[in-house]
């Protein structure tokens, strides 16, 4: 049962920045500061491609509404890499089944996704663009905090991940009205967008 509070806190991670969580590990592993890391993670072509994607992420991540469209491209991604990670550890350790930690880690980056993709719709219905870097700092930084902890101290890190993911579903609720906003809007975008396109105009009334 020791590799479920990091199995947990990966798949958390996962959820903000998949391709962060990838690079850490694997940079972990790769240097010998952690023998838990799969060896798969530490292939050198996994560190190139991870730490790509990582400064593509670094530099959508902060412009307003590119985030958002960017959010929506990892629905999938961010969910699913957590899911592996946590079966390439419960593989590598033994003590808890793949099926069962990919759940566990699959689960639990889908949330944490769900979490900062709505936060994100909130902030961007602000007019000013530095609520979205401090946003994407603040992440970034919290994502290699927590990593980087649960490295030493796997326990103490999953408890840190999990009040961290109450606080921010808590806060997507207080902010449901902004998200709404910010939907409205992008809806709005595309019909104009549609229209221009077809060169069709809105309907009286």
């Amino acid at each position: 049962m020791s590799v479920i509070p990091l199995v947990f806190t990966s798949g958390w991670a996962s959820g903000i920045n998949a391709y962060a969580v990838v690079l850490l590990l694997g940079l972990f592993g790769a240097t010998g500061v952690s023998d838990e890391v799969p060896a798969a993670l530490q292939r050198t072509d996994v560190l190139i491609v991870a730490g790509v994607l990582f400064l593509c992420e670094a530099v959508a991540d902060k412009i307003p509404y590119v985030d958002s469209v960017w959010d929506t491209a990892h629905t999938v991604i961010r969910p699913v890499t957590g899911a592996v990670i946590a079966a390439l550890l419960a593989g590598e350790s033994g003590s808890l089944p793949e099926l069962a930690a990919g759940a566990i880690g699959g689960s639990t980056a889908l949330m944490s996704h769900l979490v900062k993709a709505g936060t994100r719709m909130a902030v961007n219905t602000s007019p000013e663009p530095f609520s979205n870097v401090g946003m994407s700092i603040a992440e970034d930084l919290g994502v290699a905090g927590v990593v980087t902890f649960a490295i030493f101290h796997p326990v103490a890190a999953a408890i840190i991940a999990a009040v961290l993911l109450v606080l921010g579903i808590v806060i997507v609720v207080f902010l449901a009205s902004r998200i709404r906003r910010f939907l409205r809007r992008r809806a709005q975008r595309r019909e104009e967008k549609r229209l221009a396109g077809t060169g069709g105009h809105w309907p009286p009334g």
